[in-house]
């Protein structure tokens, strides 16, 4: 098998891993704090252990810790608030507002990048619009609480992704990766007294939660994370956000063959999702001709983002 072939391959597996992200949070049954919290601390313990981490941390200047830090907390904010959403509706509706991230991303990005707003991309985030209508009224109306927790969870994932790629020739993604999860785990420490919870913030989870939690941390974060660094060698950026751009449409057909998601969701959330998802696939295609985003980049923007969903 040809390398592109096989480094194709192996970031559709990477992406199938993502999807699962979604499934394994509406199965767990910890609420969305505790299960961010653990799902961070464990991987970056998991890295801490890694000598080639703590050489990157010991050359890495201070002031670059300390920016990576602070794209840790948004990473935190991104997490908690993209479980949330799960919780409060379902995992599909969930994936469809991560799959927001990309047409945020085109307005957020010009902003932190310091460039000029791209026409092309501002008329996508004009046609995502009744999309996202079709969508609010294809659900529940308790799920919409949902959909709007969601949202905030795509444009964080804007965000810090154009913070990532703005700083990502600077480190070693490992390193990085473990900077910003062990930031945010400590970042969620001090903030869970001042959010709204019964018993203590932070508990044991049971054999169920523990084992799922290991896929979550490891199969679904580590395992695609470390695969990604490989298959990346061997594709272009535009090949890979392609590929990439599928992780919502996974994470929909799992929750519909896993969770059955489809029996409370009408035909209009799915007609929303049919336009949210070709915007999301068009962006990459106008954007083609601009400078070329590096390989590296792309580790910096999702799940798929620096292992950061």
């Amino acid at each position: 098998m040809q390398a592109v072939n096989k480094a194709r391959l192996q970031i559709h597996f990477c992406v199938l891993l993502w999807g699962f992200t979604a499934i394994l949070g509406a199965l767990i049954t910890l609420p969305a704090l505790p299960l961010v919290w653990w799902r961070m601390l464990m991987v970056a313990v998991a890295l801490l252990l890694m000598p080639k981490v703590w050489r990157g941390l010991k050359a890495m200047p201070g002031r670059l810790r300390w920016a990576y830090a602070g794209i840790g907390v948004l990473v935190a904010l991104h997490w908690l608030s993209f479980y949330a959403a799960i919780k409060l509706a379902n995992a599909s509706v969930a994936a469809t507002c991560i799959a927001l991230a990309p047409v945020f991303l085109a307005l957020v990005e010009p902003w932190i990048a310091r460039r000029r707003f791209d026409t092309r991309e501002l008329l996508i985030g004009v046609a995502v619009v009744p999309g996202v209508a079709m969508v609010v009224g294809g659900v529940p109306t308790d799920m919409r609480i949902g959909i709007a927790v969601g949202t905030v969870s795509a444009l964080l994932v804007a965000v810090f992704g154009s913070l990532n790629k703005r700083f990502v020739e600077h480190g070693d993604p490992l390193t990085v990766t473990c900077i910003e999860l062990g930031t945010g785990a400590i970042f969620l420490t001090l903030l869970a007294p001042l959010l709204p919870h019964t018993g203590a913030a932070f508990v044991w989870p049971n054999g169920h939660d523990a084992l799922l939690l290991l896929v979550l941390a490891f199969g679904c974060t580590l395992l695609p994370f470390a695969l990604a660094l490989v298959a990346l060698r061997h594709m272009s950026a535009f090949g890979t956000q392609m590929v990439t751009n599928l992780e919502p449409v996974y994470a929909i057909l799992l929750a519909v063959v896993l969770l059955g998601d489809q029996h409370v969701l009408n035909r209009w959330f799915y007609a929303g999702v049919a336009v949210i998802l070709t915007a999301v696939f068009v962006h990459p295609w106008l954007t083609r001709q601009r400078n070329p985003a590096t390989q590296s980049e792309l580790l910096g923007t999702a799940e798929s983002h620096s292992v950061i969903d």
